[in-house]
Formats: structure tokens, sequence, C-alpha cells
């Protein structure tokens, strides 16, 4: 594979539709990536948001047969993102530092390699990269595999697609591939007001299905604009006791003995209960990989043998994996208006540390997305 530098320097005195055409050339001449380094927010090591490092001359591997080289125009900060900076997943993470944060990303593409026929060079894309991937999105250039990309809402700009991918794939996984939602069945969203919550509910609404949900009072309003039947304050109501009637499905964004509990007990016979606080990655960082893995997989059949046989309910942990029936149908719901993820400040890739320390603080407790020059 052939590989050419081309400078940020050179890449800012050349007009958008010139790129584009340099791009397009090269890669019908077999230029398979036009950089062999860039700018990236790296982690070194774990803790607070001053460990995070801008560097000139983060290695750009070159692409893989099935892989997109994306450029980057805006990219979100999600939860796991500050997660993994404290320490999350260190079990796995830690040997393979410095690395890479970010998932979601919108920019246009680069370079393919050269399986990818589906996807070509100056289109704008969207996509989400796997939770445990190392070289992540925080970078003038990130790379993707063609199944974790998809074109761009056109009705949407960089900063609004960027927020949405990670966190609506996340809700599809528990609710289409998991729970099979479907028309006129009733969805439990624990946490409605928070990114994938957000999208839950919208996928829910999409699918026909009626929607009951719990967030705080500031996001009663625009979750039943986005369509839930019943939104409960659970600040100021015993949302369990508010609850009204039972359900197919419950996908619980927060986590906990109570919202467990509550959540098992309003399905039907035969529903399906999702928590996005799996226990895979806090045993294995307490007690290692080789005692925390099986450890947490013990403790997941257990609870599943357990609900199956005291509630006749499925029980599962929930993460995002990419899908691309997934990104494709939350591509058309963005693109008709029916599907988005609210975006309350950006901040210039630049002010990356200022970014997590505001989600960190709750200084911005909506969604926050960087934007790069």
């Amino acid at each position: 594979m052939r590989c050419l530098k081309l400078s940020r320097s050179a890449n800012q005195v050349v007009d958008f539709n010139s790129r584009n055409l340099i791009f397009s050339s090269l890669n019908k001449l077999g230029f398979r990536s036009l950089v062999t380094s860039c700018r990236a927010v790296v982690l070194p090591r774990f803790g607070g948001p001053e460990v995070l490092e801008i560097r000139e001359d983060a290695q750009v591997p070159a692409l893989k047969p099935n892989e997109v080289l994306v450029r980057s125009r805006a990219v979100s900060v999600n939860p796991l993102d500050l997660r993994i900076r404290s320490g999350y997943g260190r079990s796995i993470l830690e040997p393979l530092l410095p690395l890479i944060l970010g998932r979601d990303i919108s920019g246009e593409v680069a370079a393919v390699g050269d399986s990818v026929k589906s996807l070509h060079v100056g289109q704008e894309v969207f996509g989400a990269l796997h939770p445990t991937a190392i070289r992540g999105t925080y970078a003038d250039y990130a790379i993707l595999s063609v199944e974790q990309v998809a074109s761009k809402p056109a009705s949407i700009s960089h900063v609004d697609a960027s927020a949405i991918p990670f966190a609506a794939l996340t809700a599809w996984r528990a609710l289409k591939c998991t729970a099979r939602i479907t028309s006129g069945q009733r969805v439990l969203v624990i946490g409605g007001g928070g990114a994938v919550g957000f999208s839950a509910i919208q996928l829910s609404v999409a699918a026909g299905c009626f929607v009951s949900t719990t967030c705080e009072r500031e996001s009663i309003d625009r979750v039943l604009a986005a369509g839930a039947d019943q939104a409960i304050d659970y600040t100021t109501e015993d949302f369990e006791l508010a609850i009204e009637g039972h359900f197919d499905a419950v996908l619980d964004t927060i986590g906990g003995t109570d919202t467990e509990r509550i959540g098992i007990n309003v399905l039907k016979h035969g529903g399906h209960y999702m928590t996005l606080q799996g226990e895979a990655a806090p045993m294995s960082d307490r007690y290692g990989l080789a005692i925390g893995l099986p450890l947490s997989t013990a403790l997941l059949l257990k609870k599943q043998i357990q609900y199956r046989f005291s509630h006749g309910i499925e029980y599962w942990w929930t993460y995002m994996r990419p899908d691309p029936e997934g990104i494709d149908a939350i591509r058309r719901l963005s693109e008709l208006g029916k599907l988005k993820v609210p975006v309350q400040k950006t901040y210039p890739i630049t002010q990356v540390k200022e970014a997590h320390e505001a989600k960190e603080k709750r200084l911005v407790p909506g969604k926050v997305v960087l934007e790069f020059d």
C-alpha cells in the first residue's frame, strides 16, 4: 500500500472542492491513505481531563481492504469516553496505552480500502466505532470499517450527525436486536433524558410502540414531543407507582438495585429487561481478566436463570455493537427528522480538556460535541 503524507498546512490552503478532487484522483491511482500521521487527542495514562494530550504526529495506520479513512468534522463526547479516561476497562486497555478516545464521528471520506464499493471519496458520512476500539475518533482522520459508517443525512449538520450514532446504535442493539420490539408493544425507558434513552424513545415510537419513560423535570417536554406516551419525573414522583401497566421491554439506562427491581416487576411474561450497566468490565477491573470475566459471566447466567424461573422474563446486559442494518435505519429516521440527539454545546477539538471537565462536573448536562477546523 502506497502512502502520501499531506500536511495540515497544505490541507488548509486547498479549498473543499479541490481537496475532494485530489482525494478522488489519488484514490483511483491506488493511494489508499493520504496521511501517515495527523493531529489527535491521545490518552497516555488514566486520570482526569488534564491527562489528555493533543499530539500532531499520531500514526494513521494503512487501510485494510474493508476500511474507510474519514476526515473528521465533528465528534461527540460520550459518557464512555469519560469513563475510559478515568480508568474504566483498564484490565483490557492499560497494556494498550496510549490510545485515542472517541466513538462517534461525522465527516468526509478521504480514502477507501480496496474492497469498499458502497462509499466514495468526498462523500459525507457518519458512524460509530465499537466500544473497545483503541484508535478512536478524536483525531483529524479516523479509520472505521465500512459496516460502521453510512451516508450522512443531508438535512442535518456534521455537529448534529456526530451526536447520533453511538447512542442510537446502543438503543437499537437493545430494542431491535435483543427485544425485537414490534408495533403495538409497550416499552419502558428508564432514564429517557440521556442520549441513549432519548434515542430509545424515538426508535420505539418509530416502531409503533407505546412508550413510557422516566426522566428529570427539564426533559419532560422534550420526551413528550419526541412521542413518549407517559413521562414521569422521577425526582418528584414515585415512578414505581406512577408507571401505567406492564411492558414487553424495559431498557434501563441508569442501572442499580432499585431500577432493576422495578424494571423486572413491570414486565409481562416473556418480556425483556436490558441494562446498560453490565458487570463484565467492572469485575475484570476489580479482579483482573482471568478471574473477573468468568465471575461476571457466571453472575449474568445466574440472573438470567433466576429471572426466567421467578418472573418468566429475559435478562440482558446490553452494549453498543456496530450494525449495518441499524446504522442505515438510523440514517433514514434522522433524514426524516424522526431521530435526533440535541446538542447543547460545542467546543473546538483544541479545548477537549474543557469539554471533558464540563461534562464531568455536569456544567453541561446535555450532549457535547467537539468540532474540527
